[in-house]
């Protein structure tokens, strides 16, 4: 399909410039970025911003940089809407998918962009699918593991209300990105020690996967293909945990899917951000090369950045897998390459070849 094997960033973010937010997001509280570019803000919350890469020209100079192709930029996680009254969340969230529309539309060789929308609304979740995919031509949905419904609930965004998004993004041949978030706001700890980004992040994911095998929905929805950010990694060393659980307690399944059955399926994804070789192995060998494809999250600190208290770059972790030789030459290629896109577009040959010729132009 290509002259050379292309280098493609399955897991990327990227900030608006602080004029390009609109003054209703700050005046609200919902989240902007200070005029001197040193930190994201939200309502009584900031982060500071620790690589210039976060912004666009700077972030293709760093793609440059790093021999990057293309990069597929996910919704910012402080956008997904959670305890926002309806109209403003609808104002945010459509803010957030008219930027990264932009984004791919200016810069088509360098990004595929994702959209997000909101579950606990789900007829306007699926109005706002329909208007991104129809008229912004975007085939990314970006959802959270986790979600608060219309009554405060928290719930996990595999829960079987949210089937009608799911029929859509089957329809549409939609790729879909899980990443977590919010994790602060259910679960009753102290938030200490970045103790949610180190370890609730990841039990998250695991949560999510947790709910999208024992519905099936890999095998209900053959159109839809999901990725879990972060290597889902808890899920990994869960697996047996789950199966034996399924074994010993029928009772509590009861209509449900075998895990067995998800594993190493062809529409489950998951990036290679996992931080280590072993963790890298083990997903490997549970799920297969082909079912794994490259994520840096940067320009996040918990990215794959240059960093030389860590001797680390973008890629660091393949090139270290093939001298381990977890990997082939020809299987880190793929996890570059192939898988991002089969993830993407799934059986549809002409939308792979479209791509490819997009990067390339």
């Amino acid at each position: 399909m290509s002259k050379r094997k292309l280098r493609i960033n399955g897991h990327s973010h990227l900030l608006p410039y602080p004029e390009e937010i609109p003054q209703f997001m700050k005046d609200k509280g919902i989240f902007w970025v200070d005029k001197d570019r040193k930190y994201m803000l939200q309502k009584d919350w900031n982060r500071p911003i620790t690589d210039s890469s976060f912004f666009l020209n700077e972030k293709l100079a760093w793609m440059e940089r790093f021999k990057i192709d293309h990069a597929v930029v996910l919704n910012l996680s402080q956008l997904y809407g959670n305890g926002l009254r309806v109209e403003e969340m609808k104002q945010a969230l459509r803010f957030q998918n008219d930027f990264n529309a932009k984004v791919q539309h200016e810069n088509p060789s360098k990004f595929t962009c994702g959209f997000v929308v909101h579950p606990g609304f789900v007829r306007g979740a699926c109005w706002e699918i329909e208007r991104c995919v129809e008229e912004l031509g975007m085939q990314l949905l970006c959802l959270p593991t986790h979600y608060m419904d219309t009554i405060g609930t928290w719930r996990c965004i595999f829960d079987e209300e949210n089937e009608p998004i799911f029929e859509l993004a089957n329809k549409y041949n939609l790729a879909i990105e899980i990443h977590p978030y919010d994790g602060e706001k259910f679960i009753k700890l102290e938030n200490t020690s970045w103790r949610f980004h180190l370890i609730w992040m990841l039990a998250q994911c695991a949560d999510a996967y947790h709910f999208l095998t024992l519905n099936g929905y890999q095998d209900k929805y053959p159109n839809m293909r999901t990725c879990f950010a972060h290597g889902g990694q808890l899920a990994q060393i869960n697996l047996g945990r789950r199966i034996q659980g399924f074994d010993g307690r029928p009772d509590l399944f009861e209509g449900k899917s075998h895990p067995r059955k998800a594993v190493g399926h062809k529409n489950i994804f998951f990036d290679t951000l996992v931080h280590d070789t072993g963790g890298l192995e083990l997903l490997i060998k549970n799920q297969g090369y082909k079912q794994v494809l490259m994520g840096l999250d940067d320009p996040y600190p918990l990215g794959e950045m240059e960093s030389e208290k860590q001797s680390s770059y973008p890629g660091k972790i393949l090139d270290l897998a093939m001298e381990r030789k977890i990997i082939r030459e020809d299987e880190r290629d793929a996890i570059w390459e192939d898988n991002v896109i089969q993830w993407l577009c799934g059986e549809d040959q002409i939308g792979k070849e479209k791509l490819v010729k997009r990067i390339l132009s």
